[in-house]
């Protein structure tokens, strides 16, 4: 293909995040990266119920509900769950498919929400993972409201649950 160009996926991104695994000397990147537990890091990894874990991750299953295939309503979702979870947004990209259907993710400073929804059948399968002291929990109702129905299903998963222990991480 003339004057076609290939690029290696990630790199040359806005954030630079991709940086700190191609650059820099052992000895810098060292230092990028704190023992778990050190008094002084800002892990925020949670603390409940005597276990230490990255974060919460909600399997939120929305069954019946309507307004699945509205890109706009989808979108206002995921900031209110973002609002009422006291998370931070950083970007929302969504997919509207045709016939049917969106994709979409919020990307959070606290982890994501994600979601893929099948409106003919009236299913939206959505994640919700938040580390810090943002509660993902308080996401179940605002989609119950946004999609009318009160058959909506959850399954909790403690992200690195185990990792760390309390002792250690205190």
């Amino acid at each position: 293909m003339d004057g076609a160009h290939l690029f290696q996926l990630g790199t040359g991104l806005e954030t630079g995040a991709q940086a700190e695994d191609h650059h820099g000397s052992d000895a810098a990147n060292a230092n990028l990266t704190r023992d778990i537990f050190d008094e002084d890091r800002d892990d925020h990894f949670i603390r409940r119920g005597g276990k230490v874990f990255a974060g919460t991750h909600l399997i939120i299953e929305v069954v019946n509900g309507t307004g699945l295939d509205d890109e706009a309503r989808i979108q206002q979702a995921f900031r209110d769950s973002v609002d009422l979870c006291g998370a931070t947004l950083l970007h929302i990209h969504t997919h509207k498919f045709s016939p049917q259907g969106v994709s979409g993710v919020a990307v959070l400073a606290e982890s994501h929400i994600s979601v893929h929804t099948w409106p003919e059948i009236g299913y939206g399968a959505f994640d919700v993972f938040m580390c810090g002291d943002a509660d993902p929990w308080r996401a179940v109702d605002v989609l119950k409201a946004a999609f009318a129905t009160d058959d909506v299903r959850v399954r909790e998963l403690l992200r690195g649950d185990g990792l760390v222990c309390e002792a250690a991480a205190a």
